[in-house]
C-alpha cells in the first residue's frame, strides 16, 4: 500500500506573510508486511467487498457509499481498522484528502495500526490536522509520531507550526501564548537540528521565523535565534539584527563603542534605512571623526537612502574641518612617536581610520599599544577594525580576540562573527 500526503509541510511566517517548505513525507510500500490478524464482521466484509469492487471500476461515489454502509455496521476495533484500510486505498485512488485523513484517524484510533506504520500514519495525520488548523490534534498526532520513532526532521516542523498557530500573533508576550511560542521555538530548533543530522540544510528562513517569534513574545532566546539566522545566512541584514539586539541590551554603551558597532554595519552592508546612516554619522561626529561623517553620509546619498537634507547638520559641521584636520595628521604622527604614552598615537590612528587610511591607522594603533597608557580593549577593537577594512583578516581576528572584557568584548565578538563568514 502506497500513500502520500496531499500537501507538503509549510512553515508559515505569520509575522511577515512568507512561507517556507519543509521536506514532504516519503511514503514506502508496505506490501510485504503482514497487517494485524482481524476478526471482521460478515456484514462489514460484505460492504467492504462492494466498496473495493466499485473502486476498481473507478466508481468512487459507489465506493464511498459502500464505505458509509460499512461504518454503520462496524461493531469492533477490528471492523474499524479494516474499514479504515479500505478507505485509505480508496482515498489514494480518488485523490480525496479528506477521506485520507478520516481513514488514518480511524486506523490509529482502533489501536491496531502496526508499529512500523504508526509513526508515519501519525505524522501524516498531524500534518492534515495542521492544515485544518486543529492545532491540539496536530500536536497530539505529532508527539505520537515522534514517540513511534518517526523522522523528526518531518514531524518537528509540524509541531512548531501547531504551537505557533495555537499561540497566534496577538499579545504573544503574555501567557499562555508566550509559553506556546517557547514550545514552538523548541520544536523549530529540533527540526533544524534533525534536518542537519539527516544531511539536509534547514532553510535559513526558519531561523528568521525564530527571530520574529522570539522578538514578538519578548523572549531572551531572540539573540540566540538571531545568531543562528546570521550563521545560516551571513547577510548584512541578519547581522544588523544582531547589532540592534546588542544595542538594545546595552543601552549605556559609550558613543565610541556605539561607533565601532555601527562601523560593523557599514563593513557588512548592514546599513539599510536612513536612520542607520544618520546614527552612524552622528556617532562619528560626537567622537570627532570628521572624515567618517562625510563618507557615511555620502554613501547613504549615493545609494538613494538619504535625501540631500538628511544628516545635513553633522555633515555641514564636519566637512569644513576636514582639510585642517588632515593637515595636522603629519605633525600628530611625529608627536605620537615622541610621546611618553600611546594617547596621541591612538587619537591619530582614529583620524586615519576615519579617512580610510587603514594601513597607517593600524600602524599607529600598534604604536599606541606598545607605548601604553591607553584603553587596551578599545585600541585592540579599532586595530581589528583597521585590519578588517584593510584586508588583513588573520590580523583582525587576533586583535579582536585580544579584547578582554565588558561591552567591548561583545563588540569584538560581533566583528569576529562577521569575520568568520568572510570567504565562506
Amino acid at each position: 500500500m502506497r500513500f502520500v500526503t496531499p500537501v507538503s509541510l509549510a512553515l508559515a511566517l505569520a509575522l511577515t506573510g512568507g512561507a517556507v517548505s519543509a521536506p514532504a513525507f516519503a511514503a514506502k510500500k508496505e506490501e510485504k508486511k503482514a497487517g494485524p490478524k482481524l476478526n471482521v464482521s460478515p456484514d462489514v466484509i460484505k460492504a467492504l467487498q462492494a466498496a473495493q469492487k466499485a473502486a476498481e471500476a473507478q466508481d468512487f461515489a459507489g465506493a464511498k457509499a459502500a464505505l458509509v454502509e460499512a461504518d454503520s455496521k462496524a461493531q469492533s476495533n477490528d471492523d474499524k481498522y479494516q474499514i479504515g484500510a479500505i478507505k485509505l486505498n480508496t482515498s489514494i485512488a480518488s485523490k480525496d484528502a479528506a477521506m485520507q485523513g478520516e481513514a488514518l484517524t480511524q486506523m490509529l484510533d482502533s489501536g491496531l495500526t502496526p508499529p512500523e506504520q504508526a509513526g508515519q500514519f501519525n505524522a501524516i495525520a498531524a500534518d492534515q490536522a495542521l492544515q485544518a488548523k486543529n492545532y491540539d490534534l496536530a500536536i497530539q498526532r505529532g508527539e505520537a509520531a515522534l514517540a513511534a520513532g518517526y523522522k523528526a526532521e518531518q514531524v518537528q516542523p509540524t509541531l512548531a507550526q501547531a504551537y505557533f498557530g495555537k499561540a497566534g500573533t496577538t499579545n504573544t508576550s503574555a501567557e499562555p501564548a508566550r509559553g506556546l511560542t517557547q514550545k514552538g521555538l523548541a520544536a523549530l530548533k529540533a527540526a533544524a537540528d534533525a534536518s542537519k543530522a539527516s544531511g539536509q540544510q534547514p532553510p535559513a528562513q526558519w531561523y528568521q521565523i525564530g527571530v520574529g517569534r522570539a522578538e514578538a513574545a519578548k523572549l531572551p532566546e531572540v539573540t540566540e535565534w538571531a545568531t543562528m539566522a546570521y550563521q545560516a545566512e551571513p547577510s548584512g541584514q541578519n547581522l544588523r539584527t544582531l547589532v540592534r539586539l546588542f544595542q538594545r541590551a546595552n543601552p549605556t554603551i559609550s558613543n565610541r563603542e556605539n561607533l565601532d558597532v555601527l562601523r560593523l554595519l557599514g563593513a557588512s552592508d548592514g546599513l539599510v534605512i536612513a536612520a542607520d546612516y544618520t546614527e552612524y554619522a552622528e556617532m562619528a561626529s560626537k567622537t570627532g571623526i570628521y572624515g567618517e561623517v562625510k563618507s557615511v553620509i555620502d554613501k547613504g546619498r549615493a545609494k538613494g537612502v538619504l535625501n540631500a537634507s538628511a544628516g545635513n547638520d553633522v555633515y555641514q559641521t564636519a566637512v569644513p574641518k576636514i582639510a585642517g584636520d588632515k593637515g595636522s595628521l603629519g605633525s600628530a604622527e611625529a608627536d605620537a612617536q615622541k610621546a611618553a604614552n600611546g594617547k596621541i598615537a591612538a587619537a591619530t590612528a582614529d583620524a586615519y581610520l576615519g579617512y580610510g587610511d587603514y594601513a597607517k591607522a593600524a600602524t599607529l594603533f600598534e604604536l599606541a599599544k606598545q607605548k601604553g597608557g591607553v584603553d587596551a580593549d578599545e585600541v585592540n577593537t579599532r586595530l581589528g577594525i583597521a585590519k578588517t577594512l584593510g584586508g588583513d583578516t588573520a590580523g583582525a581576528k587576533a586583535a579582536f580576540q585580544a579584547v578582554q572584557a565588558g561591552s567591548r568584548k561583545q563588540v569584538a565578538s560581533l566583528w569576529l562573527a562577521y569575520l568568520s563568514t568572510k570567504g565562506a
